[in-house]
């Protein structure tokens, strides 16, 4: 039987429900006193900040912090990535402890009332200190805190609050080597990220302690047309010795603040932490259904005394059915629904973790614009903010725990610390997540097995064992939603692992898999992809599968004429732009057409900092997003998805930015969920072409010198598309053609006279292969001794055209040329024997050259030269080579 989950066959897969019954019968001033918000005093302004080492006396009142520097939280210290080639002086990866020290002009507080501290985030260790008393640590980056500082705490005067933050970099006897996550791509910021306030609430209110959680949870426990079911949960505390009288109401509203449901129940709160629970009901209940219509109702508890109002929480209430099934993929209110979308990074170029509303505002457009209808969070929980934004956005929503990469820093199944460090951090996760309908399925692990690919020694840990705990802490604190995990490894071999079965220790999984990038065999990555995703089906055929991770490395101001004959260096450069387009038109048709796959997620939407990453045309930043880090520039692929998930009809030209060719000819693409569009230059038809999976491409299209103005034009919908663009033809009568033989992008080059010479990518080229000389592994990890060719110029042979026979047709203006070659021998030994002949338009201009031995050593560039007649605009030119390969990396054709 195949799976199917529900976790809704009672109707309880609904995230977080609301509903009530009509017993609207309350005191008008509790009806009143609930539309105020609980109280907070904002703490962002007045910071010192200090990174380092400091003495002891660094948390005490009388300490001199006059020449810290000063700030405003959100903050971090930490700022990593740029689009540069080596690292600036604006770069700041330092990890280890900076210190905060903030004075605080702290209100009055009425008797009995209780003082508390309240971080949204502190990267990646906390400890606080207030009026130089410790209150309190917290461990982990990534969830809400309170901290209960009344016995410190002097409400109406001056006080103390000293924050140390520890980012510090995991390794065996860290400071962090116990707390989640100890791998991954991705830097861990330091510092106050996130907001801090101070609550004061009476001494019986609704219990902030609870694992940082708003202390009110709700949930749907049957929906129909006619009535919806709520049971919602209140937790409450006492601090004071004594048992209260008191009043709690819990009561539902819908978007408009009208109330729909609502109950009162008189209570004795005994000292400590208590639970009540409710049941309620809503009528015709209006359901949050994604992206269509997010209606959100609201949930919110009072809790009252006999003469006021103590405390009142509010939460967001969405009503919704969904089911996950192994073959048909996924249902929202029994609607199916295939989920597309994007993984995001908490991160921005120049803010690193410390976002703004604003910010995060503006990150949730962009993927609104895009068409996504599903967020993957990763690899952490995020801001309380983005989950609103999400909720209301209507988008379905992956959360995940930051368990990553491994269970421990020396192989094993990790320490007890650490499992305890794990199930903290996701009990807070949860909970502080609880209410959001837009959260769906709770991640316990990403890429759990993946320790060996990041460097780890010794024996590949085990991490099944956390996983498999994890999933029944998830299971035991939220029995509605299905648990997940993203595989990296199953069935690959590129990575050493402990060899446990993962697959099935969760309800549903997610795959990472980089077809068209990491993997042999790039060209291949649509079959490859989908071979891949079948075989995961018939070996799990009762799991329901998703794609978490899928993609390609795209630099902004690199580009290819031809994604098909360069070497494919993903974990260096260059990374053209057209070629992670080109992956990502590959991979969505194949994700696309099989059902059973119920979500996908491209990694990622914006690039991201990484300070393992040495790539593209960046520097500590992974540059897989669909936009830059800084939200400026959408790349061609951003424009793919944008076309290929729109539901109004669409046109959009590729390759804008590649403004000035290399080549009098140019493949012209772009992108229309039309059926066929027609292209013009320079006024003149070109023709038509199918758009097949949302592609429209002519091949060979001819460039005058100069500007060339392209027009494309679509039907579609009963509307008339338009797009344009201008790519500049070169003068290759004046200036010459020149080929950077095995690379996927051009390359620039000084001449004689100072001008540029202008290479562009590998093109015109069948047969050989492209092949890289020196190979950089995952975090500047050499596969083999870095080596450096004796030449002119060196980058030019970073790549090369190798093999016994490969031929260029090369486009070329008729007339006398000159045809310049840059040979080399990558190899330590070659054959005495052997020899390269090059054939120009059939006539012999080179016959049995030895290229180590007119070379003269290994690694050093030999020049040859001759000359050719071009009579029907094409240069033909034939390598072959007897008794060893030959290595081109360079053609050059000058008048």
């Amino acid at each position: 039987m195949k799976r199917l989950l529900t976790t809704m066959m009672l109707g309880s897969a609904i995230a977080v429900a609301s509903l009530a019954s009509p017993s609207f019968a309350a005191p008008d001033r509790n009806a009143t006193e609930a539309m105020a918000a609980r109280s907070a005093t904002d703490l962002s302004r007045g910071w010192r900040f200090r990174f380092g080492q400091e003495p002891a006396a660094v948390t005490e009142t009388a300490f001199d912090d006059r020449d810290w520097e000063q700030v405003s939280v959100p903050h971090s210290w930490n700022h990593i990535g740029a689009y540069a080639l080596t690292r600036g002086s604006e770069t700041d990866n330092r990890q280890g402890v900076g210190w905060y020290r903030l004075w605080v002009d702290a209100p009055k507080a009425r008797p009995g009332y209780r003082q508390y501290l309240d971080f949204a985030g502190v990267g990646k260790l906390a400890e606080v200190w207030v009026n130089g008393h410790l209150v309190g640590t917290h461990k982990g980056a990534f969830a809400r805190f309170r901290i209960d500082v009344t016995d410190a705490w002097k409400p109406g005067q001056r006080n103390l609050v000293v924050v140390s933050a520890d980012n510090s970099k995991v390794e065996p006897g860290s400071s962090t080597s116990e707390v989640l996550p100890l791998s991954g791509d991705f830097f861990v910021h330091g510092g106050i990220y996130r907001e801090v306030s101070l609550l004061q609430l009476p001494d019986a209110s609704i219990d902030p302690l609870d694992y940082g959680g708003p202390g009110v949870y709700a949930r749907a426990t049957k929906i129909t047309p006619e009535r919806a079911a709520i049971e919602v949960r209140t937790k409450l505390r006492n601090a004071s010795a004594a048992p209260r009288n008191l009043t709690l109401a819990t009561e539902i509203r819908d978007a408009h603040g009208k109330i729909v449901a609502r109950t009162i129940q008189p209570l004795t709160l005994a000292p400590g932490a208590s639970e009540q629970r409710v049941e309620l009901s809503v009528e015709r209940p209006h359901r949050w259904n994604g992206r269509s219509d997010p209606y959100l109702y609201s949930v919110t508890s009072i809790l009252s005394d006999a003469k006021a109002t103590l405390d009142r929480v509010s939460q967001p209430l969405g009503l919704r059915t969904f089911r996950f099934d192994a073959d048909a993929g996924f249902f929202l209110n029994d609607r199916h629904v295939k989920l597309h979308g994007v993984s995001r990074h908490q991160d921005a170029l120049g803010s690193g973790w410390a976002l703004t509303p604003q910010q995060h505002a503006q990150d949730m457009a962009l993927i609104e614009e895009l068409g996504a209808n599903t967020v993957r969070q990763a690899h952490y929980q995020h801001a309380d903010q983005w989950s609103d934004l999400a909720d209301n956005a209507g988008m379905v929503v992956w959360a995940e725990l930051p368990y990553v990469t491994t269970p421990s820093v020396s192989g094993g199944e990790g320490s007890q610390s650490l499992w305890q460090n794990a199930e903290q951090q996701l009990r807070e996760q949860i909970r502080q997540s609880y209410n959001h309908p837009s959260i769906l399925m709770w991640s316990v692990g990403n890429e759990v097995d993946s320790a060996k690919g990041f460097g780890q020694k010794g024996a590949p840990p085990r991490p099944l064992a956390l996983l498999q705990h994890l999933n029944a802490i998830a299971k035991q604190e939220d029995p509605d939603r299905p648990t997940t995990f993203a595989d990296c490894c199953e069935g690959l071999t590129l990575v050493q692992t402990a060899g446990e079965k993962l697959a099935g220790t969760t309800d549903l999984i997610g795959y990472n898999r980089y077809y068209g990038w990491y993997y042999p065999n790039p060209l291949q990555a649509r079959k490859d992809l989908g071979d891949a995703v079948d075989k995961f089906h018939r070996d799990h055929p009762d799991l329901p599968l998703s794609l978490t991770e899928y993609g390609a490395g795209g630099a902004i101001s690199q580009h290819s004429d031809d994604v098909l004959s360069g070497f494919v260096n993903f974990v260096g450069r260059p990374h053209p732009e057209e070629y992670q387009a080109w992956v990502h038109e590959q991979t969505w048709p194949a994700i696309n057409q099989r059902d059973f796959v119920f979500a996908s997620w491209v990694w990622a939407m914006f690039d991201f900092s990484s300070d393992l990453r040495d790539e593209g045309d960046t520097v500590d930043l992974n540059d897989k997003g669909l936009m830059t880090a800084d939200r400026k520039e959408r790349k061609d692929a951003f424009w793919f998805y944008k076309v290929a998930w729109s539901e109004s009809p669409a046109l959009h030209f590729a390759g804008k930015r590649y403004a000035d060719r290399a080549y009098p000819v140019m493949d012209v693409k772009a992108y229309s969920n039309a059926p066929s569009a027609s292209l013009t230059i320079n006024g003149k038809p070109v023709g038509s072409t199918s758009c097949a999976d949302f592609v429209c491409e002519w091949k060979n299209v001819a460039l005058r010198p100069g500007p060339n103005a392209a027009v494309v034009t679509a039907n579609a919908g009963g509307k008339t598309l338009r797009d344009t663009a201008t790519w500049n033809g070169p003068d290759v009568e004046r200036n010459g053609l020149r080929i950077n033989s095995g690379s996927l992008a051009g390359l620039d080059l000084a001449g004689p006279d100072l001008r540029a010479r202008h290479f562009g990518s590998d093109t015109f080229v069948k047969g050989g292969k492209p092949v890289v000389l020196n190979l950089v592994g995952f975090g500047g990890r050499s596969m083999a001794p870095i080596r450096q060719v004796e030449a002119a110029d060196p980058a030019l042979f970073d790549y090369w055209r190798d093999g016994e026979a490969y031929t260029y047709d090369i486009p070329l203006p008729s007339g006398r040329w000159t045809v310049t070659l840059h040979l080399f021998e990558p190899r330590k030994t070659s054959s005495p024997d052997q020899a390269l002949t090059v054939k120009a338009n059939g006539q012999s201009v080179i016959g049995g050259l030895n290229i180590l031995k007119e070379a003269g050593a290994p690694l050093k560039e030999l020049v040859r030269s001759f000359p050719v007649t071009v009579t029907d605009g094409h240069l033909t030119l034939e390598f072959s080579s007897v008794s060893g390969n030959s290595a081109l990396a360079g053609i050059e054709i000058t008048r």
